[in-house]
Protein backbone atom coordinates (compact mmCIF):
# COMPACT_ATOMS: atom_id res chain seq x y z
CA UNK A 1 0.00 0.00 0.00
CA UNK A 2 1.24 3.50 -0.85
CA UNK A 3 0.01 5.72 1.99
CA UNK A 4 -1.34 9.19 1.46
CA UNK A 5 1.51 11.49 2.44
CA UNK A 6 1.39 13.79 5.46
CA UNK A 7 3.08 14.40 8.77
CA UNK A 8 2.61 15.66 12.32
CA UNK A 9 5.49 16.31 14.68
CA UNK A 10 5.48 13.80 17.58
CA UNK A 11 5.63 16.49 20.26
CA UNK A 12 2.46 18.05 18.83
CA UNK A 13 0.50 14.81 18.66
CA UNK A 14 -2.91 14.81 20.36
CA UNK A 15 -3.53 12.28 23.11
CA UNK A 16 -6.21 10.48 21.09
CA UNK A 17 -5.82 10.47 17.32
CA UNK A 18 -6.51 7.92 14.58
CA UNK A 19 -3.29 7.24 12.66
CA UNK A 20 -2.90 4.65 9.93
CA UNK A 21 -1.44 3.67 6.58
CA UNK A 22 -4.04 4.38 3.91
CA UNK A 23 -4.63 5.44 0.33
CA UNK A 24 -7.62 6.88 -1.50
CA UNK A 25 -9.72 3.70 -1.15
CA UNK A 26 -8.34 1.46 1.58
CA UNK A 27 -6.79 1.54 5.03
CA UNK A 28 -4.47 -1.06 6.54
CA UNK A 29 -5.34 -2.68 9.84
CA UNK A 30 -3.67 -5.53 11.73
CA UNK A 31 -4.81 -8.70 13.45
CA UNK A 32 -2.91 -11.59 15.04
CA UNK A 33 -4.06 -15.18 14.72
CA UNK A 34 -3.05 -18.79 15.14
CA UNK A 35 -1.87 -20.73 12.05
CA UNK A 36 -5.25 -22.51 11.96
CA UNK A 37 -6.97 -19.23 11.11
CA UNK A 38 -4.20 -17.25 9.41
CA UNK A 39 -2.97 -19.79 6.86
CA UNK A 40 -6.40 -20.46 5.27
CA UNK A 41 -7.15 -16.71 5.32
CA UNK A 42 -3.95 -15.94 3.44
CA UNK A 43 -4.65 -18.62 0.85
CA UNK A 44 -8.29 -17.68 0.29
CA UNK A 45 -7.86 -13.93 0.90
CA UNK A 46 -10.81 -14.11 3.26
CA UNK A 47 -11.51 -15.50 6.70
CA UNK A 48 -12.78 -19.06 6.85
CA UNK A 49 -13.69 -21.39 9.74
CA UNK A 50 -12.48 -21.84 12.42
CA UNK A 51 -12.69 -18.02 12.35
CA UNK A 52 -15.89 -17.21 14.24
CA UNK A 53 -18.30 -14.55 13.04
CA UNK A 54 -20.26 -14.73 16.29
CA UNK A 55 -17.50 -13.16 18.39
CA UNK A 56 -16.21 -9.61 18.58
CA UNK A 57 -13.09 -9.19 16.43
CA UNK A 58 -10.62 -6.39 17.17
CA UNK A 59 -8.83 -4.52 14.40
CA UNK A 60 -5.89 -2.18 14.96
CA UNK A 61 -4.39 0.41 12.58
CA UNK A 62 -1.17 0.70 14.63
CA UNK A 63 1.57 -1.72 13.56
CA UNK A 64 3.65 -1.16 16.69
CA UNK A 65 0.67 -1.57 19.01
CA UNK A 66 -0.01 -4.91 17.29
CA UNK A 67 3.58 -5.88 17.99
CA UNK A 68 3.05 -5.05 21.65
CA UNK A 69 -0.22 -6.99 21.83
CA UNK A 70 1.21 -10.08 20.13
CA UNK A 71 4.69 -9.97 21.64
CA UNK A 72 6.21 -9.71 18.16
CA UNK A 73 4.07 -12.69 17.06
CA UNK A 74 5.42 -14.68 19.98
CA UNK A 75 2.25 -15.24 22.03
CA UNK A 76 0.19 -18.40 21.76
CA UNK A 77 -2.63 -17.98 19.24
CA UNK A 78 -0.95 -14.89 17.77
CA UNK A 79 1.88 -16.50 15.80
CA UNK A 80 0.81 -14.83 12.54
CA UNK A 81 0.45 -11.08 12.10
CA UNK A 82 -1.88 -10.22 9.24
CA UNK A 83 -1.82 -6.86 7.48
CA UNK A 84 -5.33 -6.41 6.13
CA UNK A 85 -6.45 -3.73 3.69
CA UNK A 86 -10.11 -2.80 4.10
CA UNK A 87 -12.31 -0.26 2.39
CA UNK A 88 -12.21 3.16 3.98
CA UNK A 89 -15.99 3.25 3.65
CA UNK A 90 -16.23 0.17 5.88
CA UNK A 91 -13.73 1.55 8.37
CA UNK A 92 -15.62 4.82 8.64
CA UNK A 93 -18.94 2.99 8.95
CA UNK A 94 -17.50 1.12 11.91
CA UNK A 95 -16.41 4.36 13.60
CA UNK A 96 -19.74 6.04 12.87
CA UNK A 97 -21.58 3.09 14.46
CA UNK A 98 -19.37 2.80 17.51
CA UNK A 99 -19.24 3.78 21.13
CA UNK A 100 -16.39 3.93 23.60
CA UNK A 101 -15.93 0.84 25.72
CA UNK A 102 -15.66 3.06 28.82
CA UNK A 103 -17.43 6.21 29.93
CA UNK A 104 -15.36 9.38 29.34
CA UNK A 105 -16.67 12.67 30.71
CA UNK A 106 -15.39 14.88 27.89
CA UNK A 107 -17.08 12.64 25.29
CA UNK A 108 -20.44 11.67 26.83
CA UNK A 109 -22.89 14.23 28.23
CA UNK A 110 -24.01 11.77 30.91
CA UNK A 111 -23.36 8.20 32.03
CA UNK A 112 -26.87 7.33 30.83
CA UNK A 113 -26.00 8.62 27.35
CA UNK A 114 -22.99 6.27 27.25
CA UNK A 115 -25.13 3.34 28.42
CA UNK A 116 -27.60 4.05 25.61
CA UNK A 117 -24.78 4.01 23.07
CA UNK A 118 -23.49 0.69 24.42
CA UNK A 119 -26.95 -0.74 23.87
CA UNK A 120 -27.56 0.76 20.43
CA UNK A 121 -24.24 0.51 18.55
CA UNK A 122 -22.42 -2.69 17.45
CA UNK A 123 -18.81 -1.43 17.47
CA UNK A 124 -16.57 -0.72 20.47
CA UNK A 125 -13.65 1.73 20.65
CA UNK A 126 -10.70 1.51 23.03
CA UNK A 127 -7.79 3.90 23.32
CA UNK A 128 -4.64 2.25 24.64
CA UNK A 129 -1.16 3.74 25.14
CA UNK A 130 0.84 3.69 21.91
CA UNK A 131 4.24 2.01 22.16
CA UNK A 132 7.83 2.68 21.22
CA UNK A 133 9.78 0.17 19.15
CA UNK A 134 10.90 -1.29 22.48
CA UNK A 135 7.20 -1.60 23.37
CA UNK A 136 7.31 0.97 26.15
CA UNK A 137 4.19 3.16 26.65
CA UNK A 138 3.98 6.62 25.08
CA UNK A 139 1.89 9.62 26.23
CA UNK A 140 -0.52 9.36 23.31
CA UNK A 141 -2.91 6.54 22.51
CA UNK A 142 -3.63 4.13 19.68
CA UNK A 143 -7.15 3.13 18.68
CA UNK A 144 -8.57 -0.38 18.81
CA UNK A 145 -11.86 -1.10 17.06
CA UNK A 146 -13.98 -4.02 18.22
CA UNK A 147 -16.40 -5.24 15.56
CA UNK A 148 -19.43 -6.87 17.14
CA UNK A 149 -21.20 -9.91 15.65
CA UNK A 150 -23.61 -7.65 13.77
CA UNK A 151 -20.75 -6.06 11.82
CA UNK A 152 -18.27 -8.94 11.40
CA UNK A 153 -20.04 -10.47 8.33
CA UNK A 154 -19.67 -7.18 6.43
CA UNK A 155 -16.02 -6.98 7.49
CA UNK A 156 -15.11 -10.42 6.14
CA UNK A 157 -17.29 -10.41 3.01
CA UNK A 158 -17.41 -6.77 1.89
CA UNK A 159 -14.62 -4.65 3.39
CA UNK A 160 -11.48 -6.76 2.99
CA UNK A 161 -9.56 -6.23 -0.25
CA UNK A 162 -6.21 -7.85 0.63
CA UNK A 163 -4.61 -9.97 3.37
CA UNK A 164 -0.80 -10.05 3.74
CA UNK A 165 1.45 -12.01 6.07
CA UNK A 166 3.58 -9.40 7.83
CA UNK A 167 5.00 -11.86 10.37
CA UNK A 168 8.44 -11.93 8.66
CA UNK A 169 8.57 -8.13 8.87
CA UNK A 170 7.65 -8.26 12.54
CA UNK A 171 10.38 -10.80 13.26
CA UNK A 172 12.96 -8.80 11.31
CA UNK A 173 12.19 -5.61 13.23
CA UNK A 174 12.20 -7.49 16.54
CA UNK A 175 15.66 -8.88 15.72
CA UNK A 176 16.98 -5.40 14.89
CA UNK A 177 15.51 -3.95 18.09
CA UNK A 178 17.12 -6.65 20.20
CA UNK A 179 20.40 -6.16 18.34
CA UNK A 180 20.41 -2.43 19.02
CA UNK A 181 20.18 -1.56 15.31
CA UNK A 182 17.61 1.21 15.72
CA UNK A 183 18.96 3.13 12.73
CA UNK A 184 17.97 0.30 10.39
CA UNK A 185 14.38 0.12 11.61
CA UNK A 186 12.99 3.50 10.55
CA UNK A 187 12.37 2.53 6.92
CA UNK A 188 10.85 -0.83 7.84
CA UNK A 189 8.02 0.36 10.07
CA UNK A 190 4.88 1.17 8.06
CA UNK A 191 4.18 4.89 7.72
CA UNK A 192 1.12 5.89 9.76
CA UNK A 193 -0.28 9.40 9.51
CA UNK A 194 -3.39 11.21 10.82
CA UNK A 195 -6.55 9.80 9.27
CA UNK A 196 -9.06 12.50 8.27
CA UNK A 197 -12.50 12.08 9.78
CA UNK A 198 -15.71 14.11 9.84
CA UNK A 199 -16.16 16.11 13.03
CA UNK A 200 -19.18 13.99 13.95
CA UNK A 201 -17.10 10.79 14.00
CA UNK A 202 -14.16 12.42 15.78
CA UNK A 203 -16.51 13.60 18.52
CA UNK A 204 -18.15 10.18 18.82
CA UNK A 205 -14.86 8.35 19.39
CA UNK A 206 -13.24 11.04 21.51
CA UNK A 207 -10.37 12.00 19.23
CA UNK A 208 -8.99 15.36 18.17
CA UNK A 209 -9.98 16.34 14.62
CA UNK A 210 -7.24 14.91 12.44
CA UNK A 211 -5.01 17.13 10.38
CA UNK A 212 -4.05 14.66 7.66
CA UNK A 213 -4.64 15.03 3.94
CA UNK A 214 -8.37 15.65 3.36
CA UNK A 215 -10.40 12.67 2.20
Amino acid sequence: MNPVQGSLEPDARPTREVRASFNEKTIRIYQAYSPEIAVPALAAQKFLPPFKTTRMTWIKPSFIWMMYRSGWAGKSGQEYILGIDILRSGFEWALANSCLSHFIEDVHPTHADWENQIRDFPVRIQWDPERTIRLQPLPWRAIQIGLGPQSVPAYISEWITRIDDVTPLAKKIESLVKGGEAGLIRNLIPTEIPYPLPDSISKRIGCVQNRGTPA
